[in-house]
């Protein structure tokens, strides 16, 4: 993959064999030749954003090795990076779509994939923003029993555009799952979801190995759900 450095972990989760993740080297990695990025409004300083591993997705990850597996329900992951939740879920037989804004995204999906001996898993292009921007992936289509995300909560989104994004491919009965590392706009988001009729079940999460601080899993159900965590 040229124009960049990367680096493999091995990553190890609390009840499942570790997944090979390749991932970037460090912050500093950026190359848009063609400008794919830019186009999608992502700046250079946020480009290796989504090739890190960040302690909030390893959470997630945790969270979806610990919830009972549904192979009916159809699973959505926002934001997802690297995809490592959406890997574990697919490893123990879910029905995941990995999405993300990043044009490189699905890239490293598919060579995580690889790496760790699994089965084809579907990738769409998933933004949220009122933009529009080029896809470089099938758009995310379709609802969704489950959709999650980490750190999504990121930035201040005054027009709504991340619940109005949830609602379209949400299910009228179902769960959104957001593993939130305290950013501050939790309760702006809370509002919104409570205004599509969300009940949110919120818990803290440990503190990562990293020493990094805590998080929040953030659980908000509409109707009656499938088993859960």
């Amino acid at each position: 993959m040229p124009g960049y450095q990367l680096t493999d972990h091995c990553v190890e989760l609390q009840g499942l064999a570790a997944l090979q993740i390749r991932a970037l080297l460090d912050r500093q990695q950026y190359a848009d030749p063609l400008g794919h990025a830019e186009a999608a409004g992502i700046s250079s300083a946020q480009w290796p954003l989504f090739g890190l591993l960040w302690p909030s997705g390893r959470q997630l990850a945790q969270a979806m090795a610990r919830r009972a597996v549904n192979p009916a329900e159809s699973i959505l992951e926002i934001g997802c990076g690297l995809g490592l939740a959406s890997l574990v879920s697919h490893r123990r037989g879910a029905l995941v779509t990995a999405s993300d804004v990043h044009p490189l995204a699905g890239t490293f999906l598919l060579e995580n994939l690889r790496l760790n001996g699994l089965a084809p898993m579907r990738y769409c292009h998933g933004d949220w923003s009122d933009r529009i921007s080029p896809a470089h992936a099938p758009r995310v289509a379709g609802r969704f029993e489950l959709i999650m995300g980490s750190d999504v909560l990121y930035e201040r989104d005054d027009a709504g555009c991340l619940p109005r994004f949830i609602e379209r491919h949400a299910t009228a009965v179902g769960e959104v799952l957001i593993v939130d590392p305290n950013r501050g706009h939790r309760a702006a988001f809370s509002r919104r979801m409570a205004a599509l009729g969300y009940a949110l079940e919120e818990s803290r999460l440990d503190a990562a190995a990293d020493g990094s601080c805590s998080a929040r899993l953030l659980s908000y159900r509409r109707g009656v759900c499938a088993p859960g965590r």
